[in-house]
Parts: structure tokens; C-alpha cells; sequence
């Protein structure tokens, strides 16, 4: 039933109407239904399977914390795209997407902390020493930088995924994340070649209500990553204090029974102390001598007397 509805909702916004039969991508063969006059239309159940499969995959990527950018600079898309990657705080771009933007993420990085530092300068009254035009210049390159970098202004990293609207339109944004092996998700229609991205929706990407329902379905699915990502940061929190309850008590217990051990100690010992020593004498301290050196002294004696009185 699920799936019914959804098919159902796809359907009503015009998702399976693809581009001209002369412009179509052979390799999205698959993926086609039918023809009618003139248009390809797209088989609505392989759509269903990619948006699952995408959705689980984006779902566990924000569970595990990290980042996906979303990226349509599309007329038809920018809206859609920014609020909803706006209510996930997940990063986007829908102006212009800047070369070397995820390849050479160092330098747009720069770019964005000189935005700030002017944002910041504009807002704690530091540009009031400056003249006149020099605000103006300011203001003008804070408003030009924040139109371009305002939807990465708060990522620190390269993200983990790049979506896509329009994986044609978007072909340089898809060649920097083949190239950092980062994984890409995006709308197919049938002038593309599915084959460039890991997670190929196929799916009208020129109506705006075909745009609308993808890009909502995937972001509840990212939220829904996120709420049980905090879910489980809660688990642990309460796990943690269980276990340095119990942790204090073990280390109570131990301490008294050191405790005890200590006081058995110092009881033995003062038994022993108590108890008188033997001293051991040696030789000119009233001891005994040692054996067979007195003896050979005293038979000595009597003979040298006889020697004596004999001579």
C-alpha cells in the first residue's frame, strides 16, 4: 500500500514524463516504460526502488553524523533544494557552483572566513572607522560572497554525499565528488547517463512539482537519520551515568575493604613487634666460642707445666 500511494504521488506530479525520444541517454534503457508521442516516459516502479535505496543510504549517512551537500542551481529547483536543506542543516548551493569547490576546499574555506570577518565587522561598528565607499565595497563583496558560499558557510569539512537535481547540469559538481570518491545521489532524467552516480532516482528533473516530492521525500528521510542519531546520543547519556553510579559504588566497596586490610595489617604487626628478639652474641660479647679453639688451649698448658718440672 505503501508503495501504491507513493506511486500514486508520483504519478499526479508528473515524475514519469522524461525529455524527447531524440535527446535520450542510451544506457537509461532500463529505466524507460514506454514511448508516447514523441517522449519517453519513465517506468514509475524503477523509480520507487531508486528512491528507497537512496533514502535509506542518506538516512544512515546523517545518522552517522556526517554531512550531504545538496546541489541545483536549476531556476526551478533553488527554492525547493535551500529550504529543505535548510530545515535538515545540511549544507547547499543553488547560485553557482564554483570550480574546485570540494577539490580545492582549502581555498573556498578562506573565502568563507573573509565573508565572516566582514559580516563581523559590519555588525560590531569595527567599518565605521572606514570612509564611505569603503563600506559600500564591503557591503557589496559581503553581499556577493554570501549569495555563492552562504549555504557552506558552516561546514568545516568536505561533506560525505553530494544529491543532485540535474546530474547533466550539475557535471562539474559530480566530476570533483567522483574524483574524492565521495558518494553522489541525484535525479535522473532520460537525457543522462545513470552510470556516473552511485544512487540514480530516474525522474523528471524539470518540473518543479517532480523536483518538490523527491527532494522532500529525501530530506524526511535525513531527518528522520538525525532524530534517531540524537536518540541514540540520549541512550548513551543515560548509560554513562548508570554506569559511574555503579562504577562509585564498586569503588566504595573497595575502599572499605582496603580499609579493613590495613587495620588486619597493623594489628599483625604490633602482634609481632611484641614478641622479644633473640640476640645473637658473638665472639667477646658472652657468647659461646666457637668450638675446639679452647679446648686445644687448655691441654696445652699442663704439658708445657710437666716440660718445665721435668728439666
Amino acid at each position: 500500500m505503501e508503495n501504491t500511494s507513493l506511486q500514486q504521488q508520483l504519478l499526479e506530479a508528473g515524475v514519469h514524463f522524461g525529455h524527447l525520444k531524440k535527446k535520450w541517454n542510451p544506457k537509461m534503457l532500463p529505466y524507460i516504460f514506454a514511448e508516447k508521442k514523441g517522449i519517453h516516459i519513465i517506468d514509475l516502479n524503477k523509480t520507487v526502488e531508486g528512491l528507497q535505496e537512496s533514502a535509506a543510504a542518506l538516512k544512515a549517512i546523517a545518522r552517522s553524523g556526517k554531512k550531504i551537500m545538496f546541489v541545483a542551481t536549476k531556476k526551478q529547483a533553488k527554492e525547493i533544494v535551500s529550504d529543505c536543506a535548510k530545515r535538515v542543516n545540511m549544507p547547499f548551493v543553488t547560485e553557482r557552483w564554483l570550480g574546485g569547490m570540494l577539490t580545492n576546499f582549502n581555498t573556498v574555506r578562506k573565502s568563507v572566513k573573509k565573508m565572516q570577518s566582514i559580516e563581523k565587522m559590519l555588525a560590531d561598528g569595527s567599518a565605521e572607522s572606514l570612509t564611505k565607499k569603503e563600506r559600500l565595497t564591503l557591503t557589496r563583496d559581503k553581499e556577493k560572497m554570501e549569495k555563492v558560499l552562504g549555504g557552506i558557510a558552516q561546514i568545516s569539512r568536505v561533506p560525505a554525499a553530494l544529491f543532485m537535481v540535474d546530474i547533466g547540469h550539475e557535471h562539474i559538481a559530480l566530476a570533483e565528488a567522483r574524483k574524492l570518491s565521495i558518494s553522489t545521489f541525484g535525479m535522473v532524467d532520460t537525457n543522462c547517463d545513470p552510470n556516473k552516480i552511485d544512487f540514480a532516482i530516474p525522474a523528471n528533473d524539470d518540473a518543479t512539482k517532480s523536483i518538490a516530492i523527491i527532494v522532500n521525500y529525501l530530506t524526511a528521510a535525513i531527518a528522520e537519520g538525525l532524530q534517531e542519531r540524537q536518540a541514540d546520543k540520549d541512550n548513551e547519556d543515560e548509560h554513562s551515568d548508570v554506569d559511574e553510579s555503579a562504577e562509585a559504588k564498586a569503588a566504595r566497596f573497595e575502599n572499605k575493604a582496603d580499609g579493613s586490610d590495613d587495620r588486619n595489617k597493623r594489628g599483625g604487626g604490633r602482634g609481632v613487634a611484641s614478641q622479644p628478639k633473640r640476640r645473637i652474641a658473638g665472639p667477646g660479647q658472652g657468647g659461646r666460642r666457637p668450638a675446639g679453639s679452647g679446648g686445644r688451649a687448655r691441654s696445652f698448658v699442663p704439658i708445657l707445666y710437666m716440660i718445665i718440672l721435668v728439666f
